[in-house]
C-alpha cells in the first residue's frame, strides 16, 4: 500500500508495454519497492549477463550514491531513481567518455520538453534548473564493455525534504508544468534510447552525430569562472572554455596554459578566484 496521495506509484505493467521491444527500444524493465542502490544491482545483473538496456527503476534507495561517494536520498516516489544498462558495442574505448555526457544530454532534453521548463548542465552531468541541481547522473563501468548508468531526479520534493547543504532543486519547487513520474521516465527513457541509438551507429564520434554541440549548447560551465576539485586534493581554477573531443573539460589557468579535465567536482565561481556556488 501507498500512503501518500500526492506521490502514486509507478505504474510497472504500462511501462513494460510502452517501452519493451519490439515496439519500444528497451529489453527488460524492472521497478521495485525499495533498494540499496540501483547501479550496485544492475551492475551485479550486468555481470551474470542481463541483456543491453536492461532498466531498472527503485520507488526508494536507502543507499543511492552519486559522484565522489556522494550520497542521493529522496523520499519514498518523490522523484525517479532508476539505472540502465548499457553495452555499446562498437564503439572503441577511447570515445566511453562520452556516455555519461550523452546522458546528461538526454535527461536535459527530455526533462526540458516534458515539464515545460528551462534546463542546463553542469559539466559532467549535473542538471541544473534556475541554477541549482535537480538531477545527478552516475556512469560506472560495470563489466568489461558494459556500463550502467543511473539517474536521480528529483520530482515532488519539498523544499524541507532537500538536503540543507545542497543547492538543489525539485520540478515540483520550480512550477514546472508536469510533475507525473510515468510520462517523465517514459521521456527519459526514449530520448537517451534516440542519443544512444545514434552514438553507437556513429561508432561514438561525438561530432558526427551532432552530441558535442548539443552538449555545448546546453552546458552552463563552458564560458564561465571555474574551480576543479582534483584527484589529490588538487584545486584548479580558471574559465572553462571548451570539451574535447573526449568529452573532457578545457580549463584555461590564469597563466593561460590550458587543462583537460577527465573526472573532477567542478564549482561554479563568480570570480576567479572566489567559491561561491553560481
Amino acid at each position: 500500500m501507498w500512503s501518500d496521495l500526492g506521490r502514486p506509484p509507478l505504474r510497472e505493467a504500462s511501462l513494460r508495454r510502452g517501452l519493451l521491444a519490439p515496439d519500444g527500444d528497451y529489453a527488460r524493465i524492472d521497478v521495485v519497492t525499495t533498494t540499496g542502490s540501483t547501479n550496485a544491482d544492475l551492475a551485479a545483473a550486468a555481470r551474470a549477463g542481463a541483456p543491453d538496456r536492461t532498466v531498472l527503476i527503485a520507488e526508494h534507495q536507502s543507499a543511492g550514491r552519486g559522484r565522489n561517494t556522494r550520497v542521493w536520498l529522496a523520499p519514498p516516489r518523490a522523484g525517479l531513481s532508476l539505472s540502465v544498462l548499457l553495452r555499446p558495442d562498437g564503439v572503441p574505448g577511447n570515445r566511453w567518455g562520452w556516455l555519461p555526457l550523452l546522458a546528461g544530454v538526454a535527461v536535459a532534453d527530455a526533462v526540458s520538453a516534458a515539464a515545460e521548463i528551462p534546463t542546463a548542465l553542469k559539466w559532467p552531468n549535473d542538471l541544473l534548473v534556475n541554477g541549482r541541481k535537480c538531477a545527478g547522473i552516475l556512469a560506472e563501468v560495470a563489466d568489461a564493455g558494459a556500463f550502467v548508468v543511473g539517474i536521480g531526479l528529483n520530482v515532488t520534493q519539498r523544499p524541507a525534504e532537500l538536503p540543507p547543504e545542497a543547492d538543489a532543486t525539485s520540478l515540483a519547487i520550480e512550477a514546472a508544468a508536469c510533475t507525473d513520474r510515468d510520462p517523465l521516465l517514459r521521456a527519459v527513457l526514449r530520448e537517451l534510447a534516440v542519443l544512444d541509438r545514434r552514438w553507437r551507429d556513429h561508432a561514438g564520434d561525438p561530432d558526427a552525430t551532432g552530441l558535442r554541440d548539443a552538449y555545448r549548447a546546453r552546458c552552463a560551465t563552458i564560458g564561465r569562472p571555474v574551480g576543479v576539485r582534483l584527484p589529490g586534493d588538487v584545486t584548479l581554477v580558471g574559465e572553462a572554455v571548451d570539451i574535447d573531443e573526449y568529452g573532457r573539460l578545457q580549463v584555461r589557468d590564469e597563466h593561460g596554459a590550458e587543462h583537460r579535465v577527465a573526472a573532477g567536482d567542478v564549482i561554479h565561481v563568480r570570480g576567479v578566484t572566489g567559491a561561491a556556488p553560481a
